[in-house]
């Protein structure tokens, strides 16, 4: 029994330096790669980046026209279709035009008769001058001649009057479009009977150019007001899951008021608009450009991380190790933020991993594959 106890003694002491041998292997160079945490970083970039203020705005027509008839009658014609683009001219609507043709005709008689008579006045009228002259007439056969002739005058503009308004109205029959623009939805349709002034045909909205409106608080009225008074502001319209690039115009106006409700006030940016991108009724993100930061340094946003002492990103040194370094964040363009103090241009942070690393941990950078890869140090 104590031979086969100090076997097994032995055989536990030849267990206890392998298993050094092997922790000591574990400890070799090699040790460092394996335990690297595997990140994804970006290196912090520099450049002049616009100084903007957002907001949401609803884009509005340049001018809309509510297309009314100014006669009474049956809509007889509709030269349009719905939703068609229209110039200045353009003929929309025929109002039956035959009961003021027919009163155009009339009016014209009347003014034919009633210039005869008042010609035929106007003789009489000089012959009794004549007379009185010569002492064949009385003055009151005279002064009733002279009444005649311009009261038969008189009626004779008043007719002229009246077929200028007869035709006027012959006029009204067709309506044409007062602007350039699009025609919405026909909302009368031919055969029906139109009062004037009153049934509404069809609305036209002018979509070149066109506004975008939007609200500011009123804080950044006065900064507002000082840049557009030194010149044109460029304002850029962004349209939702539209992949082209934003619309560029300009702030064309201020209103004269804070809205004192919600604090804010009403602002219009003008769009040129030729392709239609900008419709009315739409709402778009509109960023306003103040001014202009040169040499701002951004990094993802990604890369920010919020701790109990604040934010902070995780930089890559040289030797591939993990450094925590405050920062102070400002805008956001985009997908990036700039920060305004902890960085400078050309070093690596971490936007992805950032869960696993500790100050000094040793970093493996992914590269677009998915595989990882230990980064060379700086100089190297």
């Amino acid at each position: 029994m104590p031979v086969r106890t100090e076997a097994v003694a032995a055989l536990l002491a030849s267990l206890a330096l392998l298993i050094a041998a092997c922790s000591s292997d574990s400890a070799a160079p090699g040790r460092d790669h394996k335990d690297a945490v595997p990140v994804t970083v970006a290196t912090a970039v520099q450049r002049d980046i616009p100084v903007q203020l957002r907001a949401i705005g609803n884009v509005e027509p340049y001018s809309t026209v509510a297309v009314k008839s100014q006669v009474e009658g049956q809509l007889a014609q509709v030269h349009f279709a719905e939703g068609q683009g229209v110039k200045r001219g353009d003929l929309l609507f025929t109002i039956d035009p035959r009961p003021f043709e027919a009163a155009l005709r009339q009016a014209e008689a009347t003014v034919a008769r009633d210039t005869a008579e008042a010609r035929n006045a106007a003789v009489d009228a000089k012959r009794r001058t004549q007379l009185l002259a010569q002492g064949f007439v009385s003055r009151d056969e005279y002064d009733q001649s002279q009444t005649k002739a311009a009261s038969s005058a008189a009626a004779v503009k008043a007719d002229e009057a009246a077929v200028e308004n007869a035709r006027l109205q012959l006029q009204y029959c067709y309506i044409h479009s007062p602007i350039d623009g699009r025609v919405g939805q026909l909302l009368v349709h031919a055969g029906n009977v139109v009062e004037a002034n009153d049934t509404l045909l069809a609305v036209i909205n002018q979509v070149h150019p066109i506004y975008v409106s939007f609200s500011v608080p009123e804080q950044q009225l006065p900064q507002i007001r000082q840049r557009a008074g030194a010149g044109k502001l460029a304002v850029q319209a962004f349209v939702p899951q539209h992949g082209g690039s934003p619309v560029v115009g300009e702030l064309s106006f201020i209103n004269n008021t804070v809205d004192t409700t919600t604090g804010t006030v009403l602002l219009k940016a003008l769009f040129q608009n030729d392709d239609e991108t900008l419709w009315p009724g739409q709402f778009v993100d509109v960023a306003v450009t103040l001014a202009v930061q040169h040499d701002a340094v951004l990094v993802p946003a990604e890369a920010i991380q919020v701790g109990q002492q604040g934010q902070y990103v995780f930089v890559v040194a040289a030797d591939d190790s993990a450094e925590v370094r405050a920062v102070v964040p400002g805008d956001r363009i985009a997908a990036e933020i700039v920060v305004t103090q902890g960085l400078t241009a050309g070093e690596r942070v971490v936007t992805d991993g950032q869960i696993r690393l500790a100050p000094g941990l040793k970093v493996q950078i992914k590269d677009g594959t998915g595989s990882q890869h230990p980064t060379p140090a700086a100089g190297k």
